[in-house]
């Protein structure tokens, strides 16, 4: 049974063998005296160890008790609890487990902290006993003393360092170099990290400085520094990618090699200048993340088989297509996986390589010293290949030479960008490929989105809306069907989603087909038979993914189009 919220600290301790009543009245004196807390009296006086009070409490509460080497390196991620917070009420955040967030606080008797935390953070809440001290450390470790980690490397920067203004290149090399600069930039990069972002954005205004994450596809604000420190973690940014610090006038693009946390990162950085300074993008890869084989991509068992058939053809092209973080390469990878087998040579020439495969030869494009898609594809060739995979077609040299290949007894892969299957023909006439040499080529396009999936711990049923569903082209809700949608939660951040899926429509090119293809029949005319041929659109598999429980229709809508290829 739970001890009644009017018994006191010394009676627990007391009653579980770790205080004497003799010791008690001069500690409950003292606190009278000096109006300290009646733990803090016991310490100071020799009575109890911290964590003799602690674990006292923990069995007295039936919680659990984490010693003050048990906390983890990095808590969890939460933007609703801030630091002044966690210090008044001595709580802080330790793990996101069994669907739940564990807290780990100093006083348990305080009945309305858990209601607090619930309402604040939602979700499921479980307490667990520590020793006040080993608390407000981690508190101070995590968030800084008085303010966050972040803060407090900032606080670390004097106005003086930063020296004159930023065209002083030397000094900026300087500042670079020195400890709180660097601290800063990896923070930023550990967070990002920490908070699965595959994107790191710093935009620089009049008057401020924008951090902004990419998590799951969607931008997401995060603590910022001082717009004051804006040329110093530029600086150091281009350093590390072996940019010139000196030009602010031109785009530059360069890349960062580095071991965080334990993972391998491949960091793609671009420098745009604005009027208000430079915006740098970067772009987080994960050298060592694990290739997600054709199963696991979120395919429907049809288009999946009709996929693999493709894939197991000894030539031809086969496309992959969508906007930019659509999981293009994903595809592609897992593609080569299934077919990489040891009586089959497979190169590919990439802009950068994301994963390494092994047993596959991978050529890294370097557009410096005249390495580029075209020029690579055509020293490919000539390696004895079964199959190649072209990064991207990007123009008509590098189409030209694809298809030259696929003609000559390779299988080809490649991406476009393009909203839908269909389109990718269009792309290609409009880049001047012969339409009969596309045609003859040509044996499947995958044209795919990424969806946000339903945070399993907060998933809800959800009434269905009529208009979204009609936008969707679902006129009426199917019985028995009940709608989902995440209600926010710890463990996704509040968002209602966690990871995702992909949506797709895969394009078999017949013998209908490329006969259209030769006479140059218009993309919604393509889409139009393609679509009474069989294939399933990207909302209608969408919709499958809806109904199965996995996303909402907010997500299909917010990555796909109008079916018929309008905007």
């Amino acid at each position: 049974m739970d001890p009644s919220p009017r018994e006191s600290l010394g009676s627990l301790l007391v009653e579980a063998g770790v205080l004497t009543e003799a010791e008690l009245a001069p500690a409950l004196e003292r606190q009278l005296a000096t109006g300290e807390p009646l733990a803090d009296a016991l310490v100071a006086l020799g009575y109890c160890r911290p964590e003799e009070i602690a674990q006292a409490l923990a069995r007295r509460w039936g919680l659990a008790y984490i010693a003050p080497d048990e906390f983890p390196s990095t808590p969890p991620a939460l933007k609703h609890l801030s630091a002044e917070y966690m210090r008044q009420y001595r709580v802080c955040p330790v793990a996101v487990e069994g669907g739940g967030l564990l807290i780990a606080c100093a006083d348990p008797s305080d009945l309305t902290l858990l209601d607090d935390l619930r309402s604040v953070l939602g979700g499921e809440i479980r307490l667990a006993v520590a020793p006040e001290g080993a608390v407000l450390a981690a508190i101070d470790r995590y968030f800084g003393t008085g303010s966050t980690a972040v803060q407090k490397v900032v606080e670390t920067i004097r106005e003086d360092e930063l020296g004159p203004a930023e065209e002083d290149v030397d000094h900026l090399r300087d500042l670079a170099f020195e400890a709180p600069v660097v601290r800063l930039v990896n923070l930023l990069i550990e967070n990002a990290v920490g908070a699965s972002a595959s994107d790191i954005h710093l935009e620089p205004f009049e008057e401020s400085l924008r951090v902004r994450y990419r998590i799951d596809g969607v931008l997401f604000d995060v603590e910022a520094p001082p717009r004051r420190l804006l040329p110093a973690i530029t600086s150091r940014i281009k350093i590390m990618a072996e940019l010139n610090i000196a030009e602010r006038r031109l785009p530059q693009d360069g890349r960062i090699r580095m071991n965080l946390l334990g993972r391998r990162l491949d960091i793609r950085v671009s420098t745009v200048p604005t009027i208000h300074g430079e915006s740098v993008v970067m772009r987080l890869l994960d050298r060592s993340a694990i290739l997600l084989p054709l199963p696991r991509l979120g395919l429907d068992p049809r288009t999946q088989r009709q996929l693999e058939r493709l894939i197991e053809r000894p030539h031809g092209m086969l496309l992959v297509t969508g906007p930019t973080g659509s999981g293009k390469t994903t595809t592609l990878y897992a593609a080569l996986d299934k077919i990489n087998l040891p009586g089959k040579k497979i190169i590919t020439i990439e802009e950068p390589v994301e994963y390494q495969l092994k047993g596959v030869n991978q050529i890294a494009v370097k557009p410096k010293i005249g390495l580029t898609f075209a020029t690579g594809l055509r020293h490919i060739v000539r390696q004895d290949p079964d199959v190649i995979m072209v990064g991207e077609i990007r123009d008509s040299e590098t189409a030209e030479i694809a298809i030259h290949s696929a003609l000559t007894g390779h299988l080809v892969f490649s991406t476009l960008h393009t909203n839908d299957a269909p389109g990718a023909i269009t792309r290609l006439l409009d880049m001047g490929v012969e339409s009969y040499l596309l045609a003859s080529v040509l044996e499947g396009i995958v044209a795919q989105r990424l969806v946000r999936l339903i945070c399993p711990a907060c998933r809800a049923p959800e009434a269905a809306d009529p208009k979204t569903l009609r936008a969707l082209g679902v006129d009426e809700l199917p019985q028995k069907i009940t709608l989902s949608r995440g209600k926010g939660c710890p463990e996704c951040r509040q968002t209602g989603y966690r990871g995702r899926t992909g949506i797709y429509e895969l394009l078999v090119i017949g013998e209908e087909l490329r006969s259209m293809t030769v006479r140059k029949t218009p993309g919604n005319e393509l889409r139009r038979r393609a679509l009474e041929l069989g294939m399933r659109g990207l909302r209608e598999d969408g919709w499958a993914k809806v109904v199965a429980g996995l996303t909402t229709v907010d997500e299909v809508l917010r990555v796909s189009q109008e079916e018929n290829g309008a905007e």
